[in-house]
């Protein structure tokens, strides 16, 4: 039988283990795309977040009301036709510096919520075993 840390909270502290790995790897290339914002013909990349899909994971969402929001229906509800900005130097160059620094935002608080959950789901094993408090 394999060890999974504690069977309750072992699932949810694999999943944030693994969430803070993808926003440690994504913190990398964002401060990359940062570095090379006057490199000529650099192109921003961005890594693809993990799949959101609540089938996946075998939960069923149900709809009580035909006026909710469809999980399953293309974006979930959202509209996601905004016009995509096409900002490229003369040199070739398409970094946008301020939606680069935004993404690094938005990036390191996902961070310190995933962080902030699993330092406060090993304090709540510790109390359960009894080494805390």
């Amino acid at each position: 039988m394999a060890n999974d840390g504690f069977s309750v909270g072992g699932g949810l502290m694999q999943a944030l283990k693994t969430r803070m790995h993808y926003q440690q790897s994504r913190q990398k290339i964002l401060a990359e795309n940062v570095a090379n914002a006057d490199s000529p013909g650099f192109r921003p990349v961005d890594l693809k977040p993990a799949s959101a899909d609540p089938t996946r994971a075998g939960v069923a969402v149900a709809r009580t009301s035909a006026g909710h929001m469809s999980l399953t229906s293309g974006n979930g509800g959202f509209d996601g036709t905004g016009a995509p900005r096409f900002e490229t130097t003369p040199n070739g160059n398409a970094v946008n510096l301020e939606d680069e620094m935004l993404k690094v935002a938005q990036n390191q608080s996902d961070y310190q919520l995933a962080a902030s959950l699993y330092s406060k789901g090993l304090g709540l094993m510790k109390i359960a075993i009894g080494k805390g408090r």
